[in-house]
């Protein structure tokens, strides 16, 4: 996702959410040195794939990281992640635009 263009504010609060989470910024980190395919990444993060897998869905639903599938040359599937680019300032304009089209979904069993 090029956040250098405007984010509404359902976009703006997921890549806020995803960035809120110590686990999703050591896979940040992880992912700045090079794209890893998912038991690399598990490893180096130190958590199970399930829940590995839990946080990278986070950061995909935020455009924050990409993935692709590649076969390895003994024929296995592999599924790679890196970071995808973005890149935006913060300022108190584009959280005032961003809030205008927020919408509040009621959460299930409320």
């Amino acid at each position: 996702m090029d956040k250098k263009h405007h984010l509404n504010g359902d976009q703006l609060l997921a890549f806020f959410e995803a960035l809120a989470n110590p686990h999703r910024l050591k896979i940040i980190s992880i992912l700045d040195q090079e794209r890893k395919y998912v038991s690399q990444l598990a490893r180096e993060a130190e958590m199970s794939r399930p829940l590995l897998y839990m946080h990278l869905q986070k950061l995909e639903k935020a455009g924050i990281v990409t993935n692709e599938m590649e076969l390895s040359h003994d024929g296995k599937a592999m599924k790679y992640y890196e970071l995808a680019s973005f890149d935006f300032r913060i300022t108190p304009e584009l959280i005032k635009e961003a809030a205008k089209t927020i919408t509040f979904k009621k959460k299930e069993g409320k």
